[in-house]
């Protein structure tokens, strides 16, 4: 029980609520900062428009009128794309310097020159600022002043007794004329000091939540930054990953498959220059020259699968070629496409390519393949029909729902259709850029 109590009356300590907290006293400076900007942003954007208004009826004919209604709509549209960012600008300078609260900010113009301007007049961020500016703004600027109004009256009626001894005896706080307007004035001071916090935190808060709507991006704005930022995010993250692959397949073709040739090339110079050797030894060097090869295979097949050589220097089609020539079955390859795409996406179109056989192989019992690759418009099409058995199924554990993870990685969409006994068709759209 005495702890909360305890927690309780230190509660308004952290909240900022004594007169003497520092908190209180930011906040005291954060609102009065404001004062003079709210009322420079509401002179310059409301005063023009006031000015054409009252000058327009003056005019001494309908021509004049209407010159001078577009001469000052122009001014105001000019002063509005002008004026209006740099007092935003100011704006959350003041709140990243006395609140610590950092807002977005927005472009609003891209560009030069009057279409870019009238662009901005039709922005909807713009006239939200404007709406910070015209109406948050000096209700901020009215709540602000009544705060300073309570700390002012609040200090000044707390010393009251200090030196009302030397006012006149006319006077109503006169103590020896008047003592209980005296106390009950001396009462009311330390009520306006303990009033004053909340009343600037209510202000301030205020002020930053008006702030925060109006002159920050808007919640699809918002939404629409983090999806291009997530967007870059991803596509500098797929690049860093196929220069993984790459570097990775740069070390083990200069590194280990070297290593591998050259023992390979050992070994079989030995069993040819080596007669002398027993018919147990001649057995195990033959079985070592043979795994020793066939690791070589191996590798250079693993080496190809991570990303092959031949895609970056020859594309995508030459490629796909060199995996339809190693297929353990006929396989007719049509490519239709021009032009290349996006590394990551010629490393993913590949790929699909090169499971989709070895898939084929373990599991279709197909007697060929075909491979067809397309271009329509900033769509690449990747099609790989067999005539196997079918029953291929993406939920079902396979290679596919691997497949399917990698195409979606860039935006891309997988469609299987492979009935029993009727064959597969695997088709993959894939964007050219991503």
């Amino acid at each position: 029980m005495f702890p909360s109590l305890a927690a309780s009356l230190r509660a308004p300590w952290a909240a900022g609520a004594l007169p003497w907290s520092a908190k209180a006293w930011r906040n005291t400076v954060f609102v009065v900062a404001g004062i003079p900007v709210h009322t420079a942003g509401l002179v310059v954007t409301v005063a023009p428009l006031e000015l054409g208004l009252a000058a327009t009826p003056l005019s001494v004919s309908l021509t004049v009128m209407l010159l001078m209604t577009l001469v000052f709509g122009a001014a105001c549209a000019v002063l509005l794309t002008v004026v209006t960012p740099l007092l935003t600008r100011l704006q959350r300078s003041r709140l990243r310097a006395l609140s610590a609260v950092d807002i977005a900010g927005v472009e609003l113009r891209s560009g030069t020159g009057w279409r870019a301007r009238a662009g901005m007049i039709r922005s909807e961020s713009l006239w939200r600022q404007v709406a910070y500016h015209v109406l948050a703004g000096p209700a901020a600027s009215l709540g602000a002043l009544a705060a300073l109004a309570a700390w002012a009256l609040g200090c000044a009626l707390t010393v009251l007794p200090l030196f009302a001894w030397a006012l006149p005896a006319s006077s109503p706080l006169n103590p020896g004329a008047h003592p209980t307007a005296l106390a009950t004035t001396w009462l009311l001071g330390p009520v306006l000091l303990f009033m004053a916090p909340p009343l600037t935190r209510l202000v301030a808060r205020t002020d930053i939540a008006a702030a925060q709507a109006l002159l920050g991006p808007s919640r699809a704005g918002e939404l629409q930054r983090r999806v291009d930022r997530l967007a870059v995010s991803r596509a500098a993250l797929l690049d860093a990953a196929d220069a993984e692959r790459r570097r990775i397949e740069r070390d083990l073709h200069d590194g280990v498959q070297q290593r591998l040739v050259s023992l390979a090339m050992r070994l079989g110079l030995a069993r040819a220059t080596l007669p002398g050797l027993s018919s147990e030894a001649k057995e195990l060097l033959a079985n070592v020259h043979t795994e020793a090869k066939d690791a070589l295979t191996e590798l250079r097949d693993l080496v190809r699968g991570l990303h092959p050589a031949v895609l970056d220097e020859e594309g995508l089609d030459a490629a796909l070629s060199g995996i339809a020539a190693r297929a353990p079955f006929p396989v007719r390859l049509r490519v239709s496409a021009e032009g290349r795409a996006a590394p990551a996406i010629e490393a993913v179109a590949y790929f699909v390519v090169s499971e989709s056989l070895a898939n084929i192989a373990k599991h279709a019992r197909a007697t060929q393949a075909e491979i067809r690759l397309e271009r329509d418009a900033d769509r690449l099409r990747v099609t790989v029909i067999d005539d196997g058995v079918g029953g291929a199924d993406p939920t079902g554990g396979t290679g596919l729902a691997g497949l399917a993870n990698r195409v979606s990685s860039v935006d891309g969409t997988l469609s299987v259709s492979s009935p029993a006994g009727g064959g597969t068709r695997i088709t993959v759209e894939l964007p050219c850029v991503l």
